[in-house]
């Protein structure tokens, strides 16, 4: 059986259905020991023509008897194992899959709460053998190990009082390689534990692996790479076949012990119980009847050995789904915070120096500034400037200080980030899209859809007229992360998207690269019909894409240089006029060029 941290509570909370098919493995155990009974009174009868019943009275053995206390006992015998083992696989399987079922919804659960460190050191192809192979592991090893510990105990113990009762002697001699069999167990269990910890840690590369290969595969052909990714997967395919071999080695090494010891102890029976047959001790039927009960241990000895098997993999992938249920949530609501009610859009940065965790270097350095509500603001500077940073401070994915941060007067680490983000909407630089129709992706960020609100967000975002284009409209199914639409799609799909939401506050992200100069103007003529009197952001590298706008604000190398409107900036900071005066030089270049 697997016993942890995050395992034990369901065996409380399925108790009624392990109860249940506890009492019915019972049963079924009972009346397999019944049958060697039986087969003891066939061929005593046979070779006797009389049975001896337990007071020492004689019966004939005829065709009366047969059909009376040996066919319709076996009959019922067989009905009652049939009825008990599908009771038993139900209550112990089904509370298997209702386990995993649980874990699973309990994991998901945490991954969507975990911060963006987290994923950024843990890769997608390790999360997700997590839930496939860890998690079958695990059902595995809790249904069959219950059934298994059970079984074994029962069905062991009551086999070997009957078989103490027949004989004392040879019952003793066939506990001596059973005995052996539990220490030789009980020794390689922690050694194939570490084993299939390799094993399923050579999966988790191989899976991160190919998720990565089949996602950038436009890249590895336009390099032409593909023999050097191929030869890397041959690698890291070779090292998960050898430590599969290896577990499955050792696993086949200790079956094969197993079988070694039952045939041995079978060699005994055979022995000394013809011995005893000889001397008269034992007649032939008792010997078959000492031979059932032997038998019947069997399965019992078998399942120890499977279970030391079992448990070292239960063990080991319990324990990987341990460190991902374990994982410290990073960013969360502190236990004093308020829900916050109609944003209007204010918000305010007050000497805030942030550095990542774990980073290495300030990415913001006394930052200081204010957006007023209803304000549009631009976000300019070089790459690697703390641009994407101010935007992910904003909507609290990762911790800031107390008095630092604040959103229409209120500190952002008194606010639930739950309420705080359900009054922003944002479109990030990877402009990530499901594998979904356009009109689902576009209605993915609020409850209130319709098929008009869609089409009308698409055409403030400039998309419409692509869309239509399809043959299918926006009813077209996207490849995974969007593949089948190009960069400039994506990023108006994902402008739309953020359009549908309406929030008091918009980001956008360098959500307008992609696109050309008409299609710019276009999405931001739609923008500023659509968001007045809201707040929003949009962060750019090309001036003329936020240089009309109310505010903008200037920041290099984590420092912010300068607020105000275009004018303003372009006359009071030089760093800023040197980036127009650059810019503008290659737009004129690029012009005459042409």
């Amino acid at each position: 059986m697997l016993f942890g941290k995050h395992i034990n509570r369901y065996y409380i909370k399925y108790a009624y259905l392990l109860l249940i098919g506890i009492a019915a493995l019972i049963l079924v155990d009972y009346l397999q020991l019944i049958i060697p009974e039986l087969y003891r009174n066939v061929i005593n009868g046979l070779n006797q023509g009389y049975i001896t019943l337990d007071d020492g009275t004689t019966v004939a053995f005829d065709i009366d008897y047969l059909l009376d206390k040996i066919c319709l006992p076996m009959i019922g015998i067989i009905i009652g194992i049939v009825t008990g083992r599908f009771l038993w696989r139900v209550c112990f399987f089904g509370s298997g899959n209702k386990v995993v079922a649980d874990l699973r919804y309990r994991m998901f659960d945490h991954c969507k709460d975990l911060s963006q460190q987290y994923y950024q050191k843990n890769k997608v192809g390790n999360l997700m053998s997590l839930f496939t192979n860890d998690l079958e592991t695990i059902r595995d090893c809790y249904s069959n190990g219950v059934l298994m510990t059970c079984d074994a105990a029962f069905l062991g113990i009551l086999s070997f009082i009957k078989m103490l009762r027949m004989n004392a002697l040879m019952s003793l001699l066939c506990m001596i390689p059973i005995i052996l069999l539990f220490g030789v167990g009980l020794t390689l269990m922690q050694y194939m534990e570490k084993k299939w910890e390799v094993r399923q840690e050579a999966f988790s590369k191989l899976s991160d692996f190919s998720q990565e290969s089949f996602s950038g595969i436009a890249v590895i052909k336009a390099f032409v790479k593909e023999s050097k990714e191929l030869m890397a997967f041959r690698k890291l395919n070779k090292e998960n076949e050898d430590a599969n071999v290896e577990y499955t080695r050792l696993s086949t090494l200790m079956t094969i012990f197993v079988t070694l010891l039952v045939e041995s102890v079978i060699c005994v029976i055979l022995g000394y119980g013809s011995y005893l047959v000889y001397k008269g001790t034992f007649n032939a039927g008792q010997l078959v009847e000492f031979m059932g009960y032997f038998n019947s241990i069997v399965w019992p000895v078998m399942a120890v050995a499977e279970l030391i098997n079992m448990h070292s993999q239960g063990t080991a992938s319990l324990k990987r789904i341990s460190e991902l249920l374990d994982a410290e949530v990073d960013v969360k609501d502190r236990e004093d915070v308020t829900d916050i009610e109609n944003v209007r859009g204010d918000i305010e940065f007050r000497d805030l120096t942030f550095r990542y965790p774990d980073g290495e270097y300030d990415v913001l350095k006394n930052a200081s500034f204010k957006i007023n509500a209803g304000e549009s603001v631009g976000v300019i500077g070089r790459t690697g400037a703390g641009k994407t940073t101010l935007a992910d401070l904003i909507l609290r994915i990762y911790n800031v200080p107390d008095g630092k941060i604040f959103v229409d007067g209120k500190d952002v680490n008194s606010i639930s980030i739950a309420s705080l983000r359900k009054y922003c909407a944002y479109v990030p630089q990877d402009n990530f899209l499901f594998s979904d129709t356009i009109e689902n992706n576009i209605e993915f960020a609020t409850d209130d859809v319709s098929h008009e609100k869609a089409v009308e967000a698409a055409k403030l975002s400039a998309v419409d007229d692509n869309i239509a284009e399809f043959a299918q409209g926006y009813e077209t199914v996207l490849g995974e992360r969007g593949v089948t639409v190009s960069g400039g799609q994506k990023q108006r799909i994902s402008i739309a998207r953020a359009l549908m939401k309406n929030a008091s506050i918009l980001i956008l992200d360098d959500s307008v690269s992609a696109v050309d100069i008409e299609t710019e103007k276009e999405i931001l003529s739609g923008l500023k019909t659509s968001r007045k009197g809201k707040t929003t952001i949009l962060i750019a590298h090309r001036v003329t894409t936020i240089e009309h706008m109310d505010k903008i604000i200037f920041i290099d190398d984590g420092n912010i240089l300068a607020v105000g409107n275009h004018e303003e900036l372009y006359s009071s900071c030089p760093q800023y006029k040197l980036t127009v005066d650059l810019q503008r030089l290659e737009s004129e270049r690029g012009a005459s060029n042409a």
